[in-house]
């Protein structure tokens, strides 16, 4: 069996060397219909278009995506061609929740505000936005949750709409995958009309698809002071970000809120997992992430703790002295470890 491995997706060379007899490790961008021809899997990442350009006339049978979303897949090619795919829902959440965790705690000290005075809207609350819950609750602030595929089979009990949320959230946060069309349309969800239903000033906060906002209309919002600040992970357009977006935001980094070592192994262990199950291998290897360089962190508090095991600050700095190394920073990007890999002495 041949694989073609995006050559940024880590822990995973003495794994695969397991179950493959040709392993091919190239860079995302660089997925053509000639190296991909003869091969039997793909494991991608966001950066590598898979669609009826990149796959037909291949013996492609199966794609696994080392990330959460799957908009960088053709699903109804995938179909047609009889190609099946799988994704890693969930891999990188804690990571995610940890990078919010992080922002939302720099961000009340350069403002000054109380996390417990505030509330936070939610939207989207599948794996990372209920973990993201916990983290506010945690902090022991409101929570409102908006999720409509939800509310729709679990009822209304737990969740707000968009209108409650636009008017009494201090912090809105996204969670969603990006549907470009349909009943639960994602694309542009934050839009000009979005930013003027805001009644109280919000943090704007993006570590989802960066679609889902419309970057005029929040370059608009920032300028109007309609919102108060923005934390943004992804941007529409990536690499080639809006640098006047970039300038304005309170935090800007290079899409790495789910870049954790935790989350990256969970991710090449599901992806090689489904590999397996597809081609009916049996797999027998591990994938742990390494232990941080000291696993003992020494604080006053537990909020202390927290930004010496993640400070989103550093990436901010750097992307914002270097946008043009977005891709760079991304891909080079020294993956950190979550909460669950320290002990911390207080």
């Amino acid at each position: 069996m041949k694989i073609i491995i995006d050559n940024k997706i880590p822990y995973i060379k003495e794994a695969v060397q397991k179950i493959a007899d040709e392993v091919v490790y190239i860079p995302g961008k660089d997925f053509t219909p000639e190296l991909v021809r003869d091969a039997d899997a793909l494991i991608v990442r966001t950066r590598t278009h898979c669609n009826r350009d990149l796959l037909e006339g291949s013996r492609v049978k199966f794609i696994a995506t080392a990330t959460i979303g799957f908009d960088h897949i053709d699903t109804e090619y995938c179909k047609h061609a009889g190609i099946e795919w799988t994704n890693a829902p969930g891999c990188n959440s804690a990571s995610v929740a940890q990078y919010i965790q992080s922002s939302l705690l720099v961000w009340k000290s350069c403002r000054n505000k109380k996390l417990n005075e505030l509330t936070i809207g939610i939207i989207g609350v599948g794996n990372v936005g209920s973990k993201v819950a916990k983290v506010a609750r945690n902090f022991g602030m409101r929570v409102l949750l908006n999720d409509l595929p939800r509310e729709e089979k679990e009822g209304t009990e737990q969740f707000v709409s968009l209108n409650k949320i636009a008017e009494e959230c201090d912090i809105i946060t996204f969670h969603v995958p990006l549907y470009k069309e349909g009943k639960y349309k994602t694309f542009h969800l934050a839009d000009e009309s979005f930013f003027r239903s805001l009644k109280q000033g919000p943090v704007i906060i993006n570590t989802s698809r960066g679609e889902v906002i419309d970057t005029d209309a929040l370059l608009k919002a920032l300028e109007s002071r309609t919102i108060s600040d923005a934390i943004i992970d992804v941007w529409e357009h990536e690499p080639e970000i809006n640098r006047e977006l970039l300038e304005k935001v309170f935090i800007g980094t290079p899409h790495i809120a789910g870049y954790s070592a935790d989350g990256k192994a969970n991710a090449t262990r599901m992806s090689l997992d489904a590999i397996c199950k597809f081609f009916q291998i049996e797999g027998d290897y591990n994938i742990n992430a390494p232990a941080p360089a000291s696993p003992i962190i020494h604080a006053k508090n537990h909020e202390e703790a927290i930004l010496q095991m993640y400070n989103p600050v550093e990436d901010s700095t750097r992307l914002k002295n270097q946008p043009e190394l977005f891709e760079t920073l991304r891909g080079d990007y020294p993956l950190r470890r979550e909460e669950t890999a320290y002990l911390i002495k207080y």
